[in-house]
């Protein structure tokens, strides 16, 4: 019987991972239907696993579902992105007054170093899960574990919010820029300077912290 709850469990995990990277990744539109017959096919999973990895992607923000309607991948309105570009700038500000001079910064280089990688192979999803991790290690620093947890939070929604949109920031941005700014905001982070790290997370703007 544990086995038996091991391996279903396993199969939630499986199921959780593999749709929150197709949502995130933009091959899942925003207000996509998630119909669970096509899902339990293709993911080759029951309706119990596949039922418990959209109550989780539900708690993350990522999944909505509706009375007798079923689920779909969540939307965010205009008022919503605007309300948590505001509540990460500042979670942001807080932890960068917060991050002590010895900070172990190994984190944040292999997060950089994940970003020039998938740049450079053009990976778009691979760039923004970069760019998020690069982001969390940098609140991380400043040691408040709840604060972190809400600002991780916060990102993954607004990560939602930038999938509909990666094929128009291809066009419009150019990757090595995001690349660019979080080699000066390591910078900044490594001289320990509070105010230059608070400046060069706003010139970022306000709906470009993925590029």
């Amino acid at each position: 019987m544990g086995d038996g709850k091991l391996q279903s469990q396993s199969l939630v995990d499986l199921a959780l991972e593999r749709l929150s990277r197709e949502i995130l990744s933009g091959r899942i539109y925003p207000g996509e239907r998630l119909v669970e017959e096509q899902l339990t096919r293709r993911l080759g999973i029951s309706r119990g696993p596949l039922r418990e990895a959209l109550r989780l992607l539900a708690q993350r923000g990522l999944v909505e579902h509706f009375p007798r309607r079923g689920a779909r991948v969540a939307t965010l309105s205009d008022d919503d992105v605007r309300e948590l570009y505001e509540i990460r700038t500042v979670l942001e500000q807080h932890a960068a007054a917060s991050i002590p001079p010895d900070a172990d910064l190994s984190a944040l280089r292999e997060a950089l170093d994940a970003m020039r990688k998938s740049t450079e192979e053009g990976d778009r999803p691979a760039i923004a899960d970069a760019h998020r991790s690069f982001h969390v290690e940098l609140v991380a620093l400043g040691g408040n574990r709840q604060l972190c947890r809400l600002y991780e939070s916060v990102l993954v929604r607004l990560q939602l919010y930038m999938a509909a949109n990666l094929h128009r920031e291809a066009e419009v941005a150019a990757a090595a820029d995001g690349v660019h700014r979080h080699e000066r905001l390591l910078t900044a982070v490594a001289d320990n300077d509070a105010n230059a790290i608070i400046s060069t997370l706003s010139a970022h703007g306000s709906r470009t912290y993925l590029l």
